[in-house]
C-alpha cells in the first residue's frame, strides 16, 4: 500500500467529520494580523472519546514562487479534555499561494484539506 493512499479528503468523508476546515481571520484587537483557524468537526462534531478522537492538526504553507512546503505548526489534543480546534498566527501570509491542513483521527487515519489564497 502506498503512503499517499492513506491520506483522505472530503470525497472519503463518512458520517463523522474528519476533514480539517481552514478559515482566515484577524487578531483579537482587529489588527491586520493573519490568524488561521483550523477545526475538525465544525459542522458535525467529531467524537471526542478515548476510543475515537482527533490526535492532532498540522498546518503547512506552499510558497508562491518556489512551491516549497513550509511547516507552520501543529497542535496536539487530549481526548475528552480538548476540542480539535487550532489557531496559528501566520506572518508573511502573502508569500503563500496555498495553505494545507492535515488532521489525524486515531481510528480513521490522516485527513487533508487545502485553501488557495
Amino acid at each position: 500500500m502506498e503512503f499517499f493512499s492513506l491520506i483522505k479528503g472530503a470525497e472519503k468523508e463518512g458520517k463523522e467529520k474528519h476533514v480539517p476546515i481552514i478559515e482566515l481571520g484577524s487578531g483579537h484587537d482587529g489588527a491586520h494580523e493573519h490568524i488561521v483557524r483550523v477545526t475538525v468537526g465544525k459542522e458535525v462534531a467529531h467524537p471526542n472519546t478515548i476510543e475515537h478522537h482527533i490526535n492532532w492538526i498540522a498546518l503547512y504553507g506552499i510558497k508562491k514562487e518556489t512551491k516549497q512546503v513550509i511547516y507552520l505548526g501543529r497542535q496536539d489534543f487530549t481526548p475528552t479534555f480538548t476540542d480539535p480546534a487550532a489557531k496559528f498566527k501566520v506572518i508573511k501570509i502573502d508569500e503563500f499561494s496555498e495553505l494545507v491542513a492535515t488532521s489525524y483521527c486515531n481510528l480513521h487515519g490522516i485527513w487533508v484539506n487545502n485553501m488557495v489564497l
